[in-house]
């Protein structure tokens, strides 16, 4: 657990929409939270080592309390679950601060948002911001049924802004092609929902620049990779020592073997809490948050899931 991990209290606990609750966090003793902006994360440390990622979802202005929207997964690993079957108001919990690896661009002259289901957390943040900055917006809400549309009430004011799809009512999905092909070139896209909407809207967006397209992933963009790949050695600046990650264990698993701390989370790729600089060599990149350019630069590397184009990676651990 990182040593900077915050106590709060849930103080709120509100049914949202079908199988979705929000939770309110404090801290238990008043003191202002640290500051998060939108598209930020935090995790919430569970009962036998589970840690999971939820999207801010209240005012970034807000620095008393932390709001997240928690969908009921279907193939529950215990997190979710235990958001919804067990924590209640009164409980306390870890938490570790904001991160934010999914954040909005300051002069974006427009912005689209696409949110499918519990995706619209971190959207309904940013929308918060660019009310309060006067900036254009418009929100494509795909759901599979208006009754797990979290904040529709909240939503409701902005009118025509808001485009809500629900599969059941429509009798199909979304034509995100052509909402994508309606908007001006300078427009900026921030998604998160399922893979197969992310996927989507990827497709549909290739024409515009990469950096006008935003993505927020909670489940890997790809299946996992089942090839294991070439073993290759690890050298730790920060100590000298050096290990050799066999074809089958990750960077971490072995680090993690030979007694090393690091922290971590998803160990899928998806949530950045393993982010480590690279100093030298050449990572082969698994993850589902760098970008192309971020890739390209082969400055840092998700070793929960990445391994090495190169014989050999110097870390900065």
């Amino acid at each position: 657990m990182p040593d900077e991990v915050l106590t709060l209290q849930v103080t709120d606990r509100v049914a949202e929409a079908k199988d979705v609750v929000v939770l309110e966090l404090r801290s238990p003793t008043g003191e202002l939270l640290p500051a998060f902006s939108p598209g930020a994360h935090i995790e919430l440390h569970l009962p036998d080592g589970l840690v999971r990622q939820y999207s801010l979802c209240n005012d970034a202005q807000e620095r008393h309390r932390y709001c997240v929207g928690v969908g009921l997964s279907p193939t529950s690993r215990g997190g979710s679950r235990h958001v919804h079957q067990v924590l209640r108001v009164g409980d306390r919990l870890q938490v570790s601060p904001p991160r934010n690896h999914f954040p909005l661009v300051p002069d974006a002259p427009e912005l689209v948002f696409f949110a499918g289901g519990i995706g619209i957390t971190p959207i309904w943040s940013m929308i918060q911001r660019c009310q309060a900055n006067g900036r254009p917006w418009h929100l494509y809400y795909l759901v599979r049924s208006r009754e797990r549309a979290a904040f529709m009430q909240v939503l409701a004011p902005f009118g025509e802004r808001v485009t809500l799809h629900a599969d059941d009512e429509a009798g199909g999905l979304f034509d995100i092609a052509g909402a994508v092909g309606r908007q001006a070139a300078n427009v900026h896209f921030y998604t998160c929902g399922p893979a197969p909407l992310m996927l989507a809207v990827e497709a549909a967006t290739r024409r515009f620049p990469e950096h006008q397209v935003h993505f927020e992933w909670f489940t890997p963009r790809h299946e996992l990779h089942t090839e294991t790949g070439r073993p290759f050695t690890v050298k730790l600046a920060r100590s000298g020592q050096t290990l050799e990650v066999p074809a089958d264990k990750s960077i971490l698993q072995v680090l993690e073997a030979n007694g090393l701390r690091v922290e971590s989370s998803c160990r899928e790729g998806t949530c950045a809490s393993c982010e480590t600089c690279v100093l030298e060599g050449t990572p082969e990149h698994r993850d589902s948050v760098l970008s192309a350019a971020e890739r390209s630069r082969n400055e840092v590397m998700m070793i929960c899931v990445s391994r090495a184009l190169s014989p050999h990676l110097v870390l900065d651990l």
